[in-house]
This record gives structure tokens, C-alpha cells and sequence, in this order.
């Protein structure tokens, strides 16, 4: 044996279950395609948001969470009700124990920190025991996706100096090496080097060949974003037709190879149709790869409307219901759709993905975090706004829908309609009653002082001159997680078709659905994703280390 046990990809989940060999006192051999400028994989590119419950964050903004109440969220969200749900239904209930029990104790002492406002993500709109968060969990980190790696990477770093780990970057797995039924190792392909930056394309030169063999394999290669053909090839049609035209966001390298690769060699892949891919993507205006969009994290205030011009139904109000969302514009035939707000909105309400778009909160500059309670839009928003191709801004809404059609697709727009449900909108702000429930949805989330701080702006008229200039953002369907993977038991053992284990393998992160094989079901509650790649790449190497003789 080269190793006790050979990890495939070095992002986050395979960076924890690394790390967990390495305490264990087990030999690690971490392979990954990419070179080591892109270490943590896609969740150094996150915000850093956790999903925890019942916190000091929470508790000092006057939220009361609960295990009982985060287990209903989660199980009316993921709706689980395939024969295939056993395990992602078992994984569900110890994760939302995990999140509520250990998970921000064992962070907090390897060094992990959090922003005090919690966000409130996918707040749902149907009903107690339907889909989103009834209270605000979203955590983000200090740091943002770099400090939620930087603790794992520091273990395994350490155990590479005492010589228990290594990073071998560069490796290209093609197969797994089984023999009587078990995994014993990998083989596959020495990539040339390439000093391309994080995200970039790097080539696929041919420099040679490995082998490695293992007592234990742990897959943690990922999910399928980036490829975009594999993604429409699993599209479900409840979700209706695939989009044409997609913005990617994750990089062109996160190309669902190894999960095929693994299911063609007997792992079972289920829940392949689940899949998690946001409606407010935008381009971006500095792109660090090919097609790069960025999402945007809205509050509640933007008017949505369809390609069309026609406004999204209740709840589909921004930030409530994301597959709800991309279901509903799916049925209308067209890839994007537009948001209508006002300069008071933006500067209060917009938060960009990713840990490069928060350069305060990734920096963990205390003074320039300040600056977002203050007035003004961010400047990452405030570059957006003037540089974005899918930005229009006019002081008067005919301006505003003018200029809109003169993007692409803006011919589509029914002004006279869009004109009319902009005024409606505006004559219900003239009473503290009201018929429009997104109106009663924004002013009920003031009811929360995070929000009212930090997150929702004052209820105003869009055309109120003083809250202008009016904005309008032509949004993309941006490409992003794999709901379902690899199905696994608790131990993180991957399963065969057959129910029984597959004696030697793992499987941790998005290439097992963060765990089970589709730990969220049907749909996510937010800050569900580092935080299932911390959890099952945690189980994985734990049991992988039990495991080794």
C-alpha cells in the first residue's frame, strides 16, 4: 500500500476528512486535478454562510431556535418521498442534530468566527410545515469561504510536515482500482503543470500516468456545475425545460467526471435530478473564468417580473423560494428575467456572492464591514451597478424601461404592463394596510432588527424622486450545486445498487449530495452546503480511519 487512504479532490470536504485522518494517526494522500492555487475548491469562492441553530448570534438578535423547529424546516423543505430517501432522510436528522448540537462548539475552537447579523435565507411563504426557514439561521464566517477552509487546510498542512499527509495536485483520476469487490486505490493521469489563477481554465496536457494504491478511497470530487451538458442531460422536467443559456457559477474544472466515473464502476448515483441552481445570476463584469456569474443575495423590496414584464406570483418574492422561482420562469420559455428597484434598495439590500465580491468581510476588516450599515451601496454593488452589463439606471421609470429594451431580450417586455404594476405598487405604500402581500412580507421582516438594520430598506414608492435613481437588473439562471450524489450510509460508506456497502469506498460532499446521497431533498434551506461537505467529509474520515488495519 502507498497510503492508508487515498483522498480525491483537495476542496473542502476532502480538505476535513484529510484532516480527521491525520488525527486519527492514519497516512492520507490527498490527489486533485487542479494545481494547488486552487486548494479549498468552491468554497473558498463562498460566502462563508453556515446554517447553525439555536446560537448566541441568534439568541442576542432575539431569535428562538430549536432542534424540534429546524427539523420541521428541513423536512418540509427536502419533501423526501422516493424509495432512495432512506438515507438522505437519516442523514437530514443527524445533520440538523449536528448543526444544532456539536458543529458551532468543535468550529468555534479550531478557530472559526461569525458575523453577528444572521441572515434570513429561503424564507418559504406556504405554510409552517412547508418549504424555508421560519426563523434566521444563516451564519457567515468570519472570513467568508477562505476562513471556513483555512482551519482544515492548517490540520492538514501539519500533517504533511510530520510527513502523515500529501498533496498531490496535478493527479487526474480516470478509475478506481477494484479488486474482489473492494476499493484499493486509483489510477489516472499526471496533468503539465499550468500557473493558471483560481478558476481559470488549465489544460489537459498528458504528462504521464499513477497509480496509488489504499486501504480505504474517499471521493470528494464534487458536483457537476461547470458542466453544463451533464447539467441539462439531468434536468428534470418539473423544473421544466433546460435553459438555453446559462451563467456558470463554479468553475469549468468542477465537471461531475469522477461521480460518473465512480456510479459506471458500481456506486449507486441517485437523486441525480435534484439539483440547486439560483435565478438571480448576473455576469461578471471582471470574470475570474469563462461565463462567470455572480448571484446576487437580495431583500425582499425588488419588484420580480418575467421576461415578459410580468410580475412573479406570491410567494416568489426575492429570497423565498429559489427552485420555486426558477420552476415558475422555466414555464414562461425565456432564460432571464429583470428586478426593478431603487437606489435606497440597492444600497440597503444587495449582497453579491462570493468570497472576492466581500473583500470586508473576507479581509475581516472590522472598519470597512462597518461601512454597510451606513449610507451607500457596498463598492462591489456600487462596480456592479455602473459597470454590469445587465444593469440599466434612469431617473424616471419610462428611462428605466427604455433602457431595458435595449438589452438584450428587453424586446420582449410589455412597458405598459410593467408601468402599471410599478404605479399599483406604489398607491398600496400610501396606507400601513395593504392588498400586496410582498409589501406585508417586507414590512413584517423590519419586525427583525438584523433585517432592519442591515438588510431591508425603508418601505418607499420606487418613483419617489428621493429614494432614486430607479435600477433595473436583467437576471441570468446561474449554475451551482448537485443535490443529489453517490449514495451513502451514516458511516459514509458508499452503497451499490443492491443496498449492500461497497467494501473500501467513500464519499463525502457535493459527489454524495453532502451526504446520503441527497441530504436536502428536493430543495435547501441556505448555508446547508459548507456546512454538509464539514459534516460528511468529518463522518468519512473518521470511519475511513476506523476502517484502516
Amino acid at each position: 500500500m502507498d497510503t492508508d487512504v487515498v483522498v480525491v479532490g483537495a476542496g473542502l470536504a476532502g480538505l476535513v476528512a484529510a484532516a480527521e485522518l491525520v488525527d486519527a494517526g492514519r497516512r492520507v494522500i490527498i490527489v486533485e486535478q487542479e494545481g494547488e492555487q486552487n486548494l479549498g475548491g468552491q468554497a473558498h469562492w463562498s460566502l462563508g454562510g453556515l446554517f447553525l441553530v439555536d446560537t448566541p448570534e441568534q439568541r442576542r438578535m432575539g431569535i428562538k431556535d430549536s432542534y424540534e423547529l429546524a427539523l420541521q424546516d428541513w423536512m418540509g423543505t427536502a419533501d423526501f418521498g422516493r424509495d432512495e430517501d432512506y438515507w438522505p432522510r437519516q442523514w437530514a436528522e443527524a445533520y440538523v442534530d449536528f448543526a444544532t448540537g456539536e458543529k458551532r462548539g468543535w468550529l468555534h475552537d479550531q478557530g472559526m468566527r461569525w458575523f453577528p447579523v444572521v441572515g434570513w435565507a429561503e424564507r418559504g411563504g406556504y405554510g409552517a410545515i412547508g418549504h424555508g426557514n421560519s426563523v434566521p439561521r444563516f451564519h457567515i464566517t468570519w472570513g467568508t469561504g477562505p476562513g471556513v477552509v483555512a482551519p482544515f487546510e492548517r490540520r492538514v498542512r501539519a500533517g504533511a510536515d510530520k510527513g502523515a499527509a500529501q498533496l498531490r495536485f496535478r493527479h487526474q483520476v480516470d478509475e478506481l482500482i477494484i479488486e474482489d469487490g473492494a476499493a484499493v486505490g486509483v489510477r489516472g493521469t499526471l496533468l503539465a503543470p499550468d500557473s493558471a489563477d483560481r478558476g481559470a481554465a488549465s489544460n489537459r496536457e498528458q504528462a504521464g500516468e499513477f497509480e496509488i494504491r489504499a486501504q480505504a478511497v474517499i471521493v470528494t470530487s464534487g458536483g457537476i456545475g461547470g458542466n453544463h451538458d451533464l447539467v441539462r442531460s439531468y434536468w428534470p422536467k418539473r423544473l421544466g425545460g433546460p435553459p438555453r443559456s446559462m451563467v456558470a457559477g463554479v468553475p469549468a474544472h468542477v465537471d461531475g467526471r469522477m461521480r460518473e466515473q465512480a456510479a459506471a464502476q458500481g456506486a449507486h448515483l441517485i437523486n441525480a435530478d435534484r439539483m440547486w441552481h439560483y435565478v438571480e445570476g448576473i455576469r461578471d463584469w471582471e470574470p475570474k473564468w469563462a461565463n462567470h456569474g455572480i448571484r446576487i443575495l437580495p431583500g425582499p423590496s425588488s419588484l420580480w417580473f418575467d421576461a415578459e414584464g410580468r410580475r412573479l406570483p406570491v410567494p416568489l418574492f426575492p429570497g423565498f423560494d429559489t427552485l420555486g422561482t426558477l420552476t415558475h420562469l422555466r414555464e414562461t420559455g425565456h432564460d432571464h428575467s429583470w428586478f426593478i428597484l431603487t437606489q435606497q434598495i440597492i444600497e440597503k439590500e444587495f449582497a453579491l456572492s462570493g468570497s472576492e465580491k466581500n473583500p470586508d468581510l473576507t479581509g475581516k476588516d472590522l472598519k470597512l464591514t462597518l461601512q454597510r450599515v451606513k449610507a451607500g451601496a457596498p463598492g462591489p454593488v456600487e462596480a456592479f451597478k455602473q459597470h454590469g452589463e445587465d444593469f440599466v439606471v434612469a431617473e424616471t421609470l419610462s428611462e428605466l424601461l427604455e433602457g431595458m429594451q435595449r438589452l438584450d431580450g428587453g424586446e420582449l417586455l410589455d412597458v405598459d404592463r410593467v408601468h402599471r404594476e410599478v404605479l399599483a405598487r406604489d398607491r398600496e405604500m400610501d396606507n400601513a394596510f395593504t392588498k400586496d402581500l410582498q409589501i406585508a412580507a417586507l414590512r413584517q421582516a423590519r419586525s427583525y432588527r438584523g433585517d432592519k438594520l442591515a438588510r431591508v430598506a425603508t418601505p418607499h414608492k420606487l418613483t419617489d424622486p428621493k429614494a432614486g435613481p430607479l435600477i433595473a437588473v436583467r437576471l441570468h439562471i446561474l449554475t451551482r450545486k448537485t443535490l443529489g450524489g453517490l449514495e451513502t450510509n451514516l458511516e459514509s460508506q458508499v452503497m451499490r445498487p443492491d443496498g449492500s456497502a461497497f467494501d473500501g469506498l467513500y464519499a463525502a460532499g457535493e459527489v454524495a449530495g453532502f451526504g446520503g446521497g441527497g441530504v436536502h431533498g428536493n430543495r435547501a434551506l441556505e448555508g446547508t452546503f459548507l456546512g454538509g461537505c464539514i459534516f460528511s467529509g468529518r463522518t468519512a474520515g473518521r470511519s475511513a480511519s476506523r476502517a484502516v488495519v
